[in-house]
């Protein structure tokens, strides 16, 4: 890939076309760490709606252990997307151009981590297990609140519920009919619903590779994540180190 087109995606000048990119590879990213840690530790981590569901009904039955389990996966994700937002603004007050592209390296490296934590997981499930569930829904609010930010909220690539509700939503548009009515017409914006689709395509691929590539290879499958996420972050990280050595 051009490196004008890796500087492109986390540029602070944005286009819809590099918001459909950073996107696509994000929601791929998410799909696959999503399935992936399922696979591993028996639990999907970037879905929050469940697990606070799941609090509700581990509460009912007085299983307090499985409530504060699902409340410290809720603050990890919480933590997650108000650790992206400080590097962000960290990086605008010092109008750093890497200011998107660093909460993405982090969670390059908090992969590589899951990655490490995960040969150790068959002799020590109890204390890693948790652990490592708490990790994975930190990475995603991390990459919830970057992409939100660098989209103006347009896009969210770690849960599918808000995408497929929004592809109802035009699907309902496109196959309204107008009929004659002088009122102003209801239009389907098929550049939002191509958008969607294409999100929803890839959290699907990266989901099907995340639990293909968990199941026969294993926690090694994280490495080829991170350095996608390092591809995507790399260009404007080295523009700023070599803007402050001049």
């Amino acid at each position: 890939m051009p490196v004008h087109t890796l500087r492109s995606l986390t540029a602070l000048e944005r286009t819809s076309q590099s918001n459909q990119r950073l996107g696509c590879a994000l929601a791929f990213v998410a799909g696959a760490v999503n399935a992936g840690g399922f696979f591993a530790v028996g639990q999907y981590t970037s879905h929050m709606s469940g697990i606070v569901s799941s609090m509700a009904d581990e509460l009912a039955i007085g299983n307090i252990a499985l409530v504060l389990a699902g409340l410290s996966s809720v603050g990890s994700f919480v933590a997650g997307a108000a650790v992206s937002a400080v590097l962000i603004n960290w990086g605008r007050r010092r109008e750093a151009r890497s200011r998107y592209a660093i909460p993405l390296m982090l969670e390059a490296m908090l992969l590589l981590c899951f990655g490490v934590l995960g040969t150790i997981l068959e002799r020590e499930r109890v204390f890693y297990v948790p652990l490592t569930v708490d990790l994975l829904c930190f990475v995603m609010g991390l990459q919830n609140a970057m992409i939100t930010k660098i989209s103006r909220a347009e896009i969210r690539t770690t849960h599918v519920t808000g995408l497929v509700t929004d592809i109802g939503i035009e699907l309902g548009k496109l196959l309204y009919w107008n009929g004659r009515s002088q009122a102003e017409p209801v239009l389907c914006d098929r550049a939002r619903l191509s958008l969607l689709a294409s999100l929803f395509s890839m959290f699907f691929c990266g989901a099907l590779a995340g639990a293909f590539g968990f199941t026969h290879l294993g926690f090694v499958v994280t490495v080829p994540l991170a350095c996608l996420l390092v591809l995507l972050a790399i260009v404007p990280i080295i523009d700023d180190l070599t803007e402050a050595r001049k």
